[in-house]
């Protein structure tokens, strides 16, 4: 379940926001990219312009936006969830979002609480964990209704698309189990067991990997795909992993740390650590720039997102967002009027 939306918020410290000669000195990439970024209290994303590091426009979306991924046309899907967690509302829904316009121009089906869900490789099909159902639900873009309903794990939240589409994995966090999806049968093959709390999965385009964390296991999850299981796990000690991103050629993963306030940066074929990164205050969607030289953080409980040169491993800038900012996507550079 994801942090409670009652709980108290901490005051919104001040940021420090690069100057763009700064980021030149330290060989940041050109502005090619806009980082967009679900803000769940809010009921907004932020556009940040990924050379000036600002936020150039703030889009209205509703209800509890989370879960946001890009699709191949340009445009961002952001899942939102009502405010009444045990059944499904109006609200419920993915919504498919015009960064350069600032408009909402699609509304999808998508089962009750769609928290986090994935894109096949086309953008033609959505897949989405349905957190308070223990359902997975299947949507076509083309009609905007759920295609097919699968049950899966209980509390499902994270979802993973394998390079190919041929296979989605839904991590459930009560039940500790990550379930599989055959896309083309549409119809769960397989469940294997990870460590406690299981948040995200993503896979490997370089391999037949996969990663999932495990918040209060403390540890990541490296899965063969080929047979669905877990090969090892990464100790990441006192962190409570949650997010998940992964370098072009997967020799680095990158874990945001939630309550620990950090980003860890593992090794997947040594199994370890290899350098953490201070961030914000409970870091949970990460994404990385088009080039791979930046990381993204979304930073929930100090409302910003922390910019990462991963090279130098440390933070550059810090951007304030929206109220209690939950996950990133990034896109390419569009004209966004200020």
């Amino acid at each position: 379940m994801a942090d409670d939306p009652r709980a108290s918020t901490a005051a919104r410290p001040l940021a420090v926001v690069a100057l763009a000669a700064a980021l030149a000195a330290c060989g940041g990439p050109a502005s090619d990219h806009r980082v967009v970024v679900s803000n769940e209290w809010a009921g907004t994303v932020s556009v940040i312009d990924g050379a000036s590091l600002e936020v150039v426009r703030t889009i209205e979306v509703g209800a509890r936006p989370r879960g946001i991924q890009a699709s191949p046309d340009g445009l961002v899907f952001v899942a939102l969830s009502d405010t009444d967690q045990q059944a499904q509302g109006d609200e419920d829904a993915i919504v498919a979002v015009d960064v350069a316009s600032g408009r909402v121009v699609a509304r999808y089906e998508a089962g009750s609480d769609p928290e986090q869900f994935a894109l096949s490789s086309d953008g033609r099909r959505l897949y989405s964990a349905n957190e308070d159902a223990g359902t997975a639900s299947i949507s076509d873009r083309d009609s905007r209704q759920v295609l097919t309903t699968l049950v899966v794990g209980i509390e499902p939240e994270g979802v993973g698309i394998s390079p190919d589409d041929r296979w989605v994995y839904v991590t459930a966090e009560t039940s500790n189990t990550v379930s599989v999806i055959d896309t083309a049968e549409e119809r769960v093959v397989s469940n294997f067991l990870v460590d406690p709390r299981p948040r995200a999965a993503a896979f490997c385009s370089a391999a037949p990997r996969a990663f999932v964390t495990a918040e209060i296991g403390g540890t990541l999850a490296v899965v063969d795909t080929e047979t669905h299981r877990v090969l090892g796990t990464v100790d990441l000690g006192d962190a409570k992993p949650v997010g998940i991103a992964t370098s072009a050629d997967c020799r680095e993963v990158y874990v945001a740390n939630g309550h620990a306030g950090s980003v860890s940066v593992i090794d997947p074929e040594a199994l370890e650590v290899v350098a953490t990164i201070p961030v914000g205050k409970r870091p949970w969607g990460i994404a990385l720039s088009p080039d791979g030289s930046r990381l993204y953080a979304a930073n929930g409980g100090s409302d910003d997102v922390s910019v990462v040169d991963l090279a130098a491993r440390r933070v550059i800038a810090t951007v304030p967002v929206g109220e209690r900012p939950w996950g990133v996507a990034v896109v390419p550079a569009a004209e966004v009027p200020p």
